[in-house]
This record gives structure tokens, sequence and C-alpha cells, in this order.
């Protein structure tokens, strides 16, 4: 089965996601460094994080989960749970998720069996490949049936990427956050640079005392429906070590589109009499 890894017209833009797998998480035990670091990942690149979701290691919340990335027409990281111990479910998952069989991939074989005679040597000792424990690693390489890997540059046991039939791509990593990361980073760079937007993306802001959302959201509402592509945000803090309670206003887009849409925010705020802080700028 042949895939391109996003299948996209020239004029469609996928939004990315990511899925968090793991009860070590959920319960505290672990505190989750993924997302902050595929917000970094991306924004190094000129791209979002649109959606994140976490689940504990439960099959059937992992397959429901997978299944809505698969039909989601999102480029999605999923991190976690693709290891062989009985905790790991994500694999079997994902397959449950797409319909499909799974099955020991062949180049995912050459690589473990290459890691297993690596560590064989480290210690002194012969590789024995019929020994029962590396027989058992072999299953970190079954894969749903098409899924195409992702190399691992810390221990070469690879992670894997599958297409759904939705039009959802998700890329299956590790949770060790250094095998995760440079896998994330080789399939942004292999995959998708044709996405990236440097200096294409920013944020102009300004911080509105003495009035609320609720006011403001049809000045919100009129900005995006005349300026086409921008996004509209507010941030409300009600208790700012600097600016006490206060709301952050914006728009976010492209440097052009921003130059006219600010100030069309800045005089749309002129007649509501509110005072007005710090102007921010964020690439």
């Amino acid at each position: 089965m042949n895939h391109t890894p996003y299948p996209l017209s020239s004029d469609t833009r996928p939004e990315f996601g990511l899925i968090i797998v793991g009860d070590e998480i959920l319960s505290g035990k672990r505190a989750d460094k993924h997302m902050p670091k595929a917000i970094e990942l991306l924004s190094a690149r000129g791209l979002t994080l649109e959606w994140a979701d976490y689940v504990g290691d439960s099959p059937e919340r992992i397959t429901r989960t997978l299944a809505r990335a698969f039909e989601s027409h999102s480029i999605v990281f999923s991190c976690g749970g693709i290891g062989a111990t009985p905790d790991d479910h994500t694999r079997q998952c994902a397959a449950r998720a797409l319909g499909v069989d799974l099955e020991l991939h062949p180049q995912a074989e050459a690589l473990i069996r290459e890691r297993m005679q690596d560590t064989a040597k480290e210690q002194g000792i012969p590789y024995e490949p019929d020994r029962a424990d590396n027989v058992h690693r072999l299953n970190m390489g079954v894969f749903p049936k098409g899924a195409s890997i992702i190399p691992n540059p810390y221990n070469k046991i690879p992670g894997f990427t599958c297409h759904g039939q939705g039009g959802g791509t998700v890329h299956f990593v590790p949770g060790f956050p250094v095998m995760a990361w440079p896998m994330m980073a080789w399939v942004l760079d292999t995959y998708y640079a044709h996405l990236f937007q440097h200096e294409a993306w920013i944020e102009k802001s300004v911080v509105v005392y003495g009035s609320m959302e609720a006011t403001l959201t049809p000045l919100m509402e009129t900005l995006e429906r005349e300026h086409a592509g921008i996004k509209v945000f507010s941030l409300p803090s009600v208790d700012h070590p600097v600016h006490g309670r206060h709301i952050e206003l914006g728009v976010k887009g492209a440097p052009a589109q921003v130059a006219l849409a600010y100030p069309a925010l800045l005089a749309g705020l002129q007649p509501f009499g509110v005072q007005l802080g710090p102007e921010l700028v964020r690439p």
C-alpha cells in the first residue's frame, strides 16, 4: 500500500494534532513534556498545534481516540504506548481503528535485529536471535498493515506512520522524549517542508482595561468577518501580577493581513471608551 505522507491539494492546509498516551501522565506520576516540545517544533517551522488529546492505557479509549484522528484530516503525532510490554496497546489499537491486521514490518525487523546485535556486542556476549527475549523484542516492529517506518536515531527501534481512510495521518513515536522529539522533527522536515511558513505568521495584541469579553465579542466577530484569514483572540486575566484584571485582545495571521486587521481592531475599540495598555507583537 503506497501513500504520500499527507495527500494534499494545493489549496489545502491540514491541522496538526497531538495524542499523548499513558496512565502515568493522567495520574501525575510524570509531567507531560511532549506538548510544549511539539508546539516548539511546529512554531520553529511556522506551524501551529491545533489540538491535543490525552488518553490513559485503556485499549478501548485509545482505539476511539485514534479512530477520530484517522478521520480528522489532521497530521497527528501520537506519543507513547508502542513498546512490547503488557501496558503498551497503541500498535494494536491503531490496527483496530484502521480495520487492518498487524504484521511484522520487514524494515523494522531488520533494524530491531541490528539493535540486538549492537547490544550483544556492547555487553560482550554472543547474539542469539532465537533467544526468547530477542524473539519478543521483534513485537516492537509489528505494525498495522501498510504502515511505513519512522527512523529512531537513539536506539534504531523505529516508530511508524499510518494513513486513515478519512484523511488523517498519524505518526507514532515512543513516549521517551530523547527518542520522540528527534523523530517528530524528522517527520516534519522529511514530509512537510512544503507547509513551512517561516516568518509568515504573526500576532499583534493590546492590553485592554475596564471591559469584558462579552462586550467586545461583536467587535471580534466583525473583524473575523471583514478580514478573511485572520483569527481574533482574547485572553482574559483577573490577577495578572503587572496588569491586574485585563483582556489581551489581538489578531493573528499573515503579516499583510495583520497589518490591515490590527488598526481596525484599535479603531473598533475607541467607541467603548476603554483604557489601553501595552501592545504586543509575537512572531
